[in-house]
Order: C-alpha cells, then structure tokens, then sequence
C-alpha cells in the first residue's frame, strides 16, 4: 500500500468514526460537525462522501459491519456460555455510539436492511450461543432464546445511552450491563441467592 492510499484510508476511517459519534448524539448534525469531529475540512468529507446521505448510509453499513465483527471475535460458540455471554457483552458495550447511531433510528434500520440485503446477519450465533446456555442449564429456559437475545441488545442501549447522558460512567457501562442480565432486577435477598 502506497502512503496516499493509506492517508486515504486513515481520513475515511476518521470521518466514519466521526459520522457514527456525532450522529448517535445529534441526528440532525449537520457535515460540517462530523468534518469538524473528523478533523477535516468539508471539502475534505465532500471528496469522500459527495452528500450527506450517503455519508449517513456508509456509516450505518460500516457500523453493522463492525458490530457484526465484534459479535463473531467475541467466540460465542467457545468456552463457558455465562463467560461466552460475557465476552459479547463487553464487545457490544465497546460500540455504544454505533449502536446508538444505527439502532436509535428505525428509518435508517430500514435503509440499510434494503441496501446490504441481510448479509452479516450475526443474530443466529447470539442465539446459538443462548440455546447451548440454556441447554447447559446456565441460562433460563422458561423464556425463549429470543427474549434473552432482544433483552441484551436492549441492555446494551440502554447502557451505551447512560454513558452518552453521563449517568453511568462509561467504563462501569459493561459492569452493569451484565450485572443485570445475569442477575435480574431483584436485590440477591429477595431471589435467594444472598449478596
């Protein structure tokens, strides 16, 4: 790789960066924050992204790509499922901002869904990984294998939001987050299990 291609792809990567931070806290930015948030000018971001939409939509493709990434290296297929849930959980809380910019807005959900085809669809391993859990007895198999799923991604946001609005600091973000997937909402004296 020449030095231009890498600077290329350096300043793409910075502006794909800054799109999907910006626009998880202000869907409405306009590029002239995300250049800013890039550290480029707008004449810059326009070379890359000629208009604003399609700026948001390679954003949104390159954040479910990542998202898809972190799901797949977390292994959920290796090793102890509550440990395996674990794993996913600390790469999902990793890309709050992502997840917030791609998942915040149901519109853009729809865009993108029609545009990559359902490719990368990584739902099937958080599943798998959740049956083998429950098949283990580890996980509880009074509610399905989609319940728990949509209850991590929802805890997931739920986390990446608090951090955004401060009132969880973000590295306690995947602390919590698991703490109340794998204990529930009762305190450990009213389930049982002690302290």
């Amino acid at each position: 790789m020449n030095a231009e291609s890498g600077t290329r792809s350096r300043t793409r990567r910075a502006i794909l960066d800054a799109a999907s931070s910006v626009l998880a806290r202000d869907r409405r930015a306009p590029v002239a924050a995300i250049a800013k948030a890039a550290d480029v000018g707008r004449s810059t971001l326009h070379r890359y992204f000629p208009d604003r939409e399609q700026l948001v939509l390679t954003a949104a493709l390159d954040s479910l790509e990542m998202i898809d990434g972190a799901v797949r290296d977390a292994a959920t297929d290796e090793g102890a499922p509550a440990e395996a849930m674990r794993r996913l959980t600390t790469a999902l809380v990793g890309l709050g901002d992502r997840l917030l910019f791609v998942f915040g807005d149901p519109q853009l959900i729809e865009e993108v869904a029609a545009e990559e085809g359902g490719e990368g669809d990584v739902e099937p391993l958080v599943l798998a990984l959740i049956s083998r859990g429950q098949l283990e007895g580890v996980f509880d198999s009074g509610v399905s294998a989609e319940w728990i799923m949509q209850v991590l991604w929802a805890m997931v946001y739920a986390g990446a939001e608090a951090a955004q609005r401060g009132t969880v600091p973000r590295h306690g973000v995947t602390a919590h987050v698991i703490r109340t997937l794998e204990r529930g909402i009762l305190a450990p004296e009213a389930n049982g299990t002690g302290p």
